[in-house]
């Protein structure tokens, strides 16, 4: 009896094994001080001064593409904090906005929220690397799920920015977001 009690239990505690491999595995995050030496510099400051546009693809866990926006952003500042008014234009012809007020700590620290953010999000800013954490209230279908996003920003250049966002819900990934960030030049810049 003992021996096909410890069959009996062998197979599931082998998957717990690998899932719990897995969860593990699936947790380790690349720390923004990574990018502390890559220029040029982040600086939010500069980059989200006046119009912005922007390029994205919505992709669901499987990697396959399932929507596809433009983005227009006007970028004001106020002392420390800037608003950042986002307007999204999907191809389905659906559009959203989402107004930002994003507060600049110490440290190249930010703490930001939006009228569909659960409590505040959070980032760090090293190099030219921006890490922001934050929940999304995200209606689909008549519901609403609350979707972690773990949105990381790269500048390349003064004109260019790229955006990679992994959304978990339950620890999972249930999609990815990448938006490419064109800084429209200013006024001054372009005489």
């Amino acid at each position: 009896m003992r021996f096909t009690l410890m069959q009996h239990w062998s197979r599931p505690l082998l998957i717990l094994g690998i899932a719990m491999s897995l969860l593990i595995s699936g947790c380790s995050t690349t720390r923004v001080d990574t990018y502390r030496d890559i220029q040029p510099k982040l600086d939010l400051r500069d980059y989200f001064d006046g119009e912005v546009i922007a390029w994205g693809v919505l992709q669901n866990w499987r990697g396959q593409m399932t929507r596809y926006f433009t983005v227009h952003m006007v970028a004001t500042w106020e002392g420390n904090v800037l608003t950042l008014e986002e307007r999204f234009d999907y191809n389905d012809g659906e559009t959203d906005e989402r107004t930002w007020a994003i507060t600049q700590l110490e440290d190249g620290r930010y703490v930001g929220d939006a009228g569909d953010i659960v409590g505040k999000a959070s980032g760090q800013a090293a190099g030219n690397a921006l890490n922001w954490r934050y929940t999304l209230a995200l209606p689909v279908d008549g519901k609403v799920y609350n979707i972690h996003f773990d949105d990381w920003m790269w500048q390349l250049n003064d004109e260019i920015l790229v955006n990679r966002a992994v959304m978990k819900k339950f620890g999972f990934k249930v999609a990815e977001l990448s938006i490419f960030f064109q800084k429209k030049p200013s006024a001054e810049g372009s005489q």
